[in-house]
């Protein structure tokens, strides 16, 4: 009975934290939505500027979303497109709809992303494991220096220095194009092909950030290795692998999943260098082609897309750190935090296990 007392507590709390972190991210959503419409459809623009490359303006961009009256009205309407129909009108240059420009272009830059993502970690983690258990050995000292290395190059000297060694000299991947994974349009599609074009983005974007995660796990393991209750762990006996695999990685890898959801922002930002050096078809490239050609329901498109991405994103961070560190979720009426609760039983960390006796 206690058992599951305890744990029908344990999902109201996550229950209670999933539905404020909805409506938290609902407000956001609201706010950055108002923030572009004032600058896409309040703010003064010149027109004079803005007709040089398109005989459209932000009024024909109004009367293109079918908004009208006072602004607050109009920014009602605004959203209520965005969210009943997901619709952001046609494009100005192309006369395409933006969703179907947005739908093309995402798929690619999500590929560049999350890939990179999982290379980067697989770089990362074992690198700043083993830097953190041997410290000022070899290994040490060479992951330090290409940590050094990878933080002080750019993405864009990066992309260009791997397609001209590794593609242009070497032959050992392509250096530009992108191949569908589900539904090639052309001979060239499928996971092996679309893996094969995306190598060399992806590496851009370990070297770019494998060095910073590599650097943020060493000095996480190597603070909590200096934590009583590893100490404790050693003396009654457990072996070394299991200290790390019980106590010390799931404690030290609470901040980095934290700074991979605040670093979203920052790779949509590196994408545009990469699939600018690749010659990929993302949104990267798309938002620059439609500056270039002020293509404002394009540009809108991506602003959006990109929002509701990272609030989605950051979401599931905030959900799985939840899961994983307790001590987060807000408190049920009536029942004590879980660290309140072990510490009777002497335990140190709320998210390490109970040492055997």
């Amino acid at each position: 009975m206690h058992n599951r007392s305890g744990a029908g507590t344990v999902d109201r709390t996550m229950l209670t934290y999933l539905v404020r972190r909805v409506a938290w991210a609902g407000v956001l959503f609201f706010a950055i939505t108002m923030v572009t419409f004032i600058l896409f459809f309040v703010l003064p623009v010149s027109n004079a500027r803005f007709v040089r490359r398109t005989e459209f303006s932000s009024n024909d961009f109004r009367r293109a979303l079918v908004i009208d009256g006072p602004i607050y009205q109009q920014y009602g309407q605004f959203v209520g497109r965005i969210v009943r129909h997901g619709s952001l009108g046609s494009s100005f240059d192309s006369r395409d709809d933006v969703n179907v420009i947005v739908g093309q272009a995402a798929p690619v830059t999500l590929s560049v992303i999350l890939g990179g993502a999982i290379v980067w970690m697989l770089i990362a983690i074992p690198v700043g494991v083993l830097s953190a258990t041997r410290p000022r050995s070899l290994v040490d000292r060479i992951s330090m220096t290409a940590v050094l290395i990878g933080i002080s190059a750019h993405p864009l000297w990066i992309g260009l220095m791997l397609s001209y060694f590794v593609g242009y000299r070497w032959h050992l991947a392509p250096i530009n194009g992108y191949c569908d994974f589900v539904h090639p349009a052309t001979s060239c599609g499928g996971p092996i092909q679309w893996a094969f074009h995306l190598m060399l983005p992806w590496i851009t974007f370990a070297i770019l950030f494998a060095a910073l995660y590599a650097r943020m796990i060493r000095a996480n393991v190597m603070d909590v290795l200096d934590e009583d209750y590893v100490r404790t762990a050693r003396a009654k006996g457990m072996s070394e692998w299991k200290v790390l695999r019980s106590h010390v990685l799931r404690n030290a890898f609470l901040p980095v999943i934290t700074m991979l959801g605040m670093d979203i922002a920052v790779t949509l930002n590196a994408a545009v260098f990469v699939e600018t050096v690749y010659g990929l078809p993302g949104l990267g490239r798309t938002a620059v082609r439609a500056l270039q050609r002020q293509d404002l329901p394009v540009i809108l498109g991506i602003v959006v897309w990109t929002t509701i991405t990272i609030l989605l994103l950051n979401l599931i961070v905030d959900v799985l750190y939840t899961w994983l560190d307790p001590r987060v979720r807000p408190v049920v009426p009536g029942h004590a935090r879980p660290e309140a609760r072990d510490s009777s039983r002497g335990q140190p960390s709320v998210v390490s296990r109970p040492i055997p006796d």
